[in-house]
């Protein structure tokens, strides 16, 4: 059975026990505020430190409750390493007047981000177009195509607003304790790379804001690797689907090159497959089924409708995949669960069914009745 840590309470009972209990010869009561007192205090105090230090130290020794550094050298073990930051890069286009050209480290601010120009323009008649990057890591600089931006400092020359002609996209916050975890008790379990079904899994969730990933063996003929993948938190406006064409890496010769969050997964997988596959990276595409939840009484309630929605949003995440099923237990289980007195579920009233092998059954509208 698991060992009862003592709380402070505790110890400090203890402590007063063993003195007045012959810790101290003469000694068989104390007085709150003596001495004696206030140095049994400070020794459980010192005690319960002790205790937390073991506690921590224990964590630390096995991967599957190891954190930060400590959790990040167990995956070394394993070649898993914590996904860092990532930066977002697009480009923006501005309209001139002239010859006007916008040199490399011209700050911009589109969609409410800092981008730094990474290059000089490239003007094409009265339309300036320079690459961009980001000025902070993290997923908050992904930007939709058609934003508007503008430049921190006038131009001469330069109109002072323009607009993202290519999405920003790449950005990705630094990957959580929780996430690392899971792919390196993957990796545990596991045992080393062959190039299995498991193997593409891992290398496509390696990838900084990718959060799922499936593969279709064969998906695109013989020979062929297809991939899909997520992004969950970074793409999360776009209910994690990842923005971009599908396609394979950029050094791949014989299939068009991916682009977007699909050409960042290409070529990451494209340095670890083996040497004759020909991977393909896609986006699912998403088949939305709607929901009637009926019979819900006097739990009807915008409380519980947010409840249920949720319950189903984090059903579909968990069980649904490219060419998947999802069975009426799933939903049924999903919400049992929140403790509801009553409910019925009267659409969809049979399994949904996945409409091709790409296709992914989401969560689409929700209505309730009492």
């Amino acid at each position: 059975m698991p060992y009862a840590r003592p709380t402070l309470t505790d110890l400090r009972q203890q402590v007063v026990q063993d003195v007045q209990n012959g810790g101290i010869p003469g000694v068989v009561t104390l007085l709150r505020f003596s001495v004696l007192w206030v140095l049994a205090m400070v020794q459980a105090g010192l005690a319960h430190l002790h205790y937390g230090y073991l506690d921590w130290i224990s964590k630390q020794a096995v991967p599957w409750t190891a954190t930060d550094e400590w959790l990040e050298a167990w995956g070394a073990l394993k070649s898993i390493y914590r996904k860092e930051a990532a930066t977002a890069t697009g480009s923006i286009a501005f309209t001139i007047s002239s010859n006007a050209d916008i040199p490399i480290g011209t700050s911009i601010i589109a969609g409410g981000v800092t981008v730094i120009t990474t290059s000089d323009s490239v003007i094409s008649g009265t339309t300036a177009t320079v690459a961009c990057a980001a000025s902070e890591a993290g997923a908050s600089g992904n930007i939709a195509l058609g934003a508007i931006a503008t430049l921190s400092s006038p131009i001469a020359g330069v109109q002072t607003s323009g607009t993202v002609t290519v999405a920003f996209t790449g950005g990705a916050d630094q990957e959580e304790d929780e996430d690392l975890r899971d792919r390196i008790m993957a990796a545990y379990a596991k045992g080393g790379a062959n190039g299995s079904s498991a193997d593409y899994v891992g290398w496509a969730e390696a990838v900084a804001g990718v959060t799922r990933a499936w593969v279709n063996p064969l998906g695109a003929g013989a020979g062929t690797v297809v991939v899909y993948v997520m992004l969950d938190s970074v793409r999360s406006a776009n209910g994690g689907f990842p923005q971009g064409t599908d396609g394979a890496a950029a050094a791949e010769s014989r299939y068009q090159a991916a682009t977007g969050d699909q050409l960042l997964v290409a070529n990451a997988i494209y340095t670890e497959r083996p040497v004759t596959a020909l991977v393909i990276v896609c986006a699912p595409i998403a088949q939305a089924v709607n929901f009637t939840v009926s019979d819900l009484g006097d739990d009807n309630t915008s409380d519980n409708q947010a409840a249920i929605t949720s319950a189903l949003q984090d059903m579909f995440r968990r069980l649904s995949a490219p060419g998947g099923t999802i069975h009426p237990n799933y939903w049924n289980e999903a919400l049992a669960a929140i403790g509801l007195d009553q409910f019925n579920v009267t659409s969809p009233s049979a399994p949904v069914v996945a409409s091709s092998t790409g296709s992914m059954p989401v969560l689409g509208t929700v209505e309730f009745a009492s």
